[in-house]
């Protein structure tokens, strides 16, 4: 039997970067002592008032069909928190709730660029980048960034890979993998390159709460970005609740109305009992996501710190997000042979960089989520590793 050229598109390298994850969790699953650093799965607890109102929710019996784009007062708080962020006037207009920053995403892109459409990514990128891209059947076309530069973006770069055929530019900041956040410079240049080059800007800020050496800054806050810029968030990170799959997605009313006749057909709305618990996170004090922002930060400290002077390995705390890169090109291994070493003699699991694109080749990314003395214990296994070879 055939199936649809999709299966092709949406099968990438990133499809791929997941396996040694899964290898992991079969160790795991067999009594082995694994510190599984691979994903960015939140240890810590959720702000119990979140929890509290789902549950709440379902006892009311809010398990019926939820509005296809979102609870409206669930998108005004939406709103509210994004105009309170950014300075810039937000309605409930501009919002369509979505399962997911990943879900958020695909629906965006779906709608901003096409066949023959080709949208700049900077690289690395997210696995899953190449794979939301081909499922538009549109072209990714990288740019670098390089390690010298500390992973921060060359704006020359974004004039030479710009062609007829460019429609989108996709940010991401704080950035996975590679913990670089973007200064205010740095996206004002980039907002200029999208107004003069009539280009959408697509901006993920699911790490927008877990900028560390200065604010994150979103391209809507920038003068004459609103009408071309797109942000995708969710509430995965900042309250480590990534199962309920809540997101959202921020962009002009024109837009929300193509969104809107997407999500119709392919996802029919939300679960309301977990847009209960979003209303709360979004309306109320919950100290825990700054608690959560510092725990990652000096859970980083503690990795950099441990492997910064281990010969063959290069280490730097990073800018923000809940990753710290590790660049092992000085034991003379790829990143797969590493991880995959490093896995069998010390039971510690990361993730090779090499599917996030070129720039990353040679790099781990390690997780931070995890408490303070597994952090501590798995770059003490590390650095043993790295002193083995």
């Amino acid at each position: 039997m055939r199936f649809s050229p999709l299966v092709d598109r949406i099968s990438g390298k990133g499809a791929d970067a997941w396996s040694i994850h899964w290898r992991a969790r079969e160790l795991e699953a067999a009594g082995r002592d694994v510190i599984m650093l691979t994903v960015g799965d939140p240890d810590m607890a959720p702000p119990p008032q979140v929890i509290e109102a789902v549950v709440d929710a379902l006892r009311a019996g809010r398990t019926t069909y939820s509005p296809i784009i979102g609870n409206p007062e669930v998108r005004a708080a939406v709103a509210a928190r994004h105009q309170a962020r950014t300075g810039q006037p937000t309605t409930a207009e501009n919002v369509v709730l979505i399962p997911g920053a990943q879900a958020g995403l695909y629906c965006a892109l779906q709608c901003l660029a096409g066949p023959g459409d080709e949208v700049i990514v900077p690289e690395p990128m997210y696995a899953t980048y190449e794979a939301v891209a081909g499922a538009a059947n549109a072209t990714v076309v990288n740019v670098a960034l390089r390690p010298e530069r500390n992973f921060h973006l060359d704006l020359d770069d974004l004039e030479r890979a710009l062609t007829p055929r460019t429609r989108v530019l996709w940010l991401n900041s704080p950035h996975n993998p590679t913990g670089a956040v973007m200064t205010r410079a740095e996206v004002e240049s980039a907002a200029e390159f999208c107004r003069r080059h009539d280009l959408w800007l697509l901006s993920d800020e699911v790490y927008a709460d877990l900028a560390y050496v200065g604010p994150h800054v979103s391209p809507w806050s920038l003068p004459g970005m609103a009408e071309r810029t797109v942000v995708v968030s969710s509430l995965s990170k900042s309250h480590a609740v990534p199962g309920f799959r809540s997101g959202w997605i921020v962009g002009p009313p024109q837009l929300t109305g193509h969104l809107a006749k997407l999500v119709l057909c392919m996802l029919y709305g939300g679960p309301p009992f977990i847009q209960a618990g979003a209303l709360v996170a979004l309306t109320e004090d919950c100290p825990q996501v700054a608690e959560m922002a510092e725990a990652y930060q000096r859970r980083a400290g503690i990795m950099a710190s441990i492997l910064k002077d281990v010969p063959g390995l290069g280490a730097k705390a990073p800018e923000g997000g809940m990753f710290v890169m590790l660049d092992v090109r000085g034991t003379g291994l790829s990143s797969a042979a590493f991880a995959d070493g490093l896995l069998d003699s010390q039971g510690v699991a990361t993730l090779s960089c090499d599917a996030f694109g070129p720039s990353a080749v040679g790099h781990l990314r390690i997780s931070l989520a995890a408490p303070d003395a597994r952090i501590e214990d798995a770059a003490r296994r590390i650095a043993r590793y790295a002193g083995s070879l």
